[in-house]
């Protein structure tokens, strides 16, 4: 039985109340050193859902754990099916407003760093430089028996020409591109193996239950030490890989500030939470500061 992971919270009713007010975002901004944190909510509005806000894909979808994508082959078919499918939408999704801000903040010597929780490549996009991709890359794909790392591109080749005419219709896409799909429709979708050694191919993505490398958690460590302020963008923080560096943050009397619609599992350790949409709370704080480009 899919057992679904542990993905929710329940706010405490003491959290502090949310703002529209942006001018903490534009003072932090201005004073440099910002360490930008972002979630599935600075993609929603590139056409990509996030996890847990309204109309979010986890009232219709459970992601798939690691656990189970290793220990079951019928599990990976339903994956790769739904992925494959849903590669083809979310290769096309563009930067929004959102990831042109940030990435026009970078330019102007305004952040420390971005670390995104987000799998879709569209900070790199908008001009981002140095973009620590917390829990992956849908870009790549990895091998679990021999570590070759290669192009999501050259998979998608091979499962275009191992299911000739596979073209379900999806009932909706999810953050990590995993496309809604029955098992009727799944088929006898083919699953191909590694072009190297024929092992079982991995998206390089963090999933579910599977830890994130301990270098990596490292690097965003130090970027949080070195940071003036931590900034978190569109993230709910109910699971521990981001919630733990807003702690980091606060408990070395960091800033921290947050712009996301709905209450996070971080707001306690916040200064202010900014319920806005975020393409046009970030493109406000960009005109304030007279940056232009976004």
């Amino acid at each position: 039985m899919r057992m679904r992971p542990t993905l929710s919270w329940t706010p405490a009713e003491d959290l502090p109340p949310a703002t529209t007010d942006l001018r903490p975002v534009a003072e932090a901004l201005r004073a440099g050193g910002v360490l930008v944190l972002s979630g599935a909510g600075i993609s929603t509005e590139s056409g990509i859902p996030d996890y847990r806000g309204e109309g979010g894909s986890l009232s219709r979808h459970t992601p798939m754990t690691y656990q189970e994508f290793v220990a079951d082959a019928q599990a990976r078919r339903r994956y790769w099916a739904r992925s494959h499918l849903g590669w083809r939408t979310f290769g096309r999704a563009r930067p929004n407003a959102g990831h042109r801000a940030v990435a026009a903040y970078g330019r102007h010597g305004l952040l420390s760093g971005v670390i995104t929780q987000n799998v879709d490549g569209l900070h790199q996009a908008a001009g981002s430089q140095d973009v620590v991709e917390l829990h992956g890359s849908l870009e790549r794909v990895v091998c679990l028996s021999c570590g070759d790392l290669s192009p999501r591109r050259d998979l998608a080749r091979r499962l275009e020409e191992a299911n000739a005419g596979f073209a379900p219709v999806a009932a909706g896409i999810n953050p990590d591109g995993d496309a809604d799909l029955t098992d009727e429709q799944v088929g006898d979708f083919r699953v191909v193996p590694c072009a190297r050694c024929g092992g079982v191919l991995k998206p390089d993505v963090v999933f579910f239950g599977e830890a994130v490398p301990p270098r990596r958690v490292e690097h965003c460590r130090e970027l949080v030490r070195e940071a003036t302020s931590l900034l978190v963008l569109g993230s709910s923080l109910t699971v521990m890989s981001g919630l733990r560096f807003v702690r980091q943050a606060a408990e070395a009397g960091k800033q921290v500030l947050i712009v996301n619609r709905d209450p996070t599992r971080g707001d306690r350790y916040a200064a202010a939470r900014v319920a806005l949409p975020l393409g046009a709370a970030l493109t406000t704080v960009a005109e304030v500061l007279g940056i232009s480009g976004t």
